[in-house]
């Protein structure tokens, strides 16, 4: 069954969306959306630090806590997550899952002692993807910014290998601009591991998940601004998958 994710982006205690990860606005309260996302048919939730590495510091637990006590379905959490003690503190504050980016491009063996502990289950590999002149991916860390040198193909079978449980792939070129998910790059790396790919990046509206779903075999769409910006509910994409023959839970 494939699962609708919104995504609230979390910048100094509030949920705020940009293009290409810049020119941040405000959108609301990450409890009070939180809240109403689990309400209103979401599967899951994905609470994202987005600040926490680029400003060197660590990942907003507060928020995490009061989330965790509001919500009734599965979140993960990510931005900011370095050590393994980092991921208890995230699991312990009510977290079910944590997603790891930079740190595992730094140190990939974090992915490996991180599943060993926890679950894979509960580690979920991070890929931000910039397309490059050559036609190729490269991973990007630092909220998009800055170049990793990795193929973003390779290093997703490398993080499989190493523990991760599933991988949330967010498109960099594509991320706010509304004009549907990278199926190329989202088919790619689908189809290069085994694990549950999480599509993010470039959802404009209901049928940019539709043809995700039709187009790629991705476990699940993530999406922010149609929901935050009321444009479409989580029922409505719901009812035109089921429509158009997705299997998707009922809201």
């Amino acid at each position: 069954m494939k699962k609708i994710i919104p995504c609230l982006d979390v910048k100094d205690g509030q949920v705020v969306k940009g293009i290409n990860f810049e020119g941040l606005r405000l959108m609301g309260d990450p409890v009070e959306m939180a809240s109403n996302y689990s309400k209103n048919g979401a599967d899951e939730l994905v609470l994202l630090d987005i600040s926490a590495t680029t400003e060197g510091r660590d990942t907003m637990v507060d928020v995490v806590k009061r989330v965790a006590e509001n919500i009734s379905i599965p979140f993960a959490v990510g931005g900011g997550i370095k050590t393994l003690d980092d991921i208890s503190r995230v699991l312990g504050a009510g977290a079910d899952k944590v997603g790891i980016n930079s740190a595992a491009v730094d140190r990939p063996e974090l992915i490996k002692e991180a599943a060993e502990k926890f679950g894979s289950e509960k580690i979920v590999a991070a890929v931000d993807a910039k397309q490059f002149p050559d036609g190729s991916w490269h991973v990007m860390t630092h909220g998009g910014m800055k170049d990793a040198g990795l193929d973003a193909v390779q290093w997703s079978k490398m993080l499989e290998e190493l523990g991760a449980g599933e991988i949330l792939l967010t498109s960099v070129d594509r991320d706010g601009m509304k004009d549907g998910y990278d199926l190329e790059l989202t088919k790619a790396i689908v189809d290069a591991v085994d694990i549950p790919v999480t599509a993010s990046g470039g959802c404009g509206n209901a049928g940019h998940i539709v043809e995700v779903f039709e187009k790629t075999d991705c476990a699940s769409a993530l999406a922010a601004s149609i929901f935050h910006e009321n444009t479409v509910s989580i029922s409505e994409v719901k009812k035109l998958c089921s429509e158009q023959g997705v299997n998707v839970s009922d809201s």
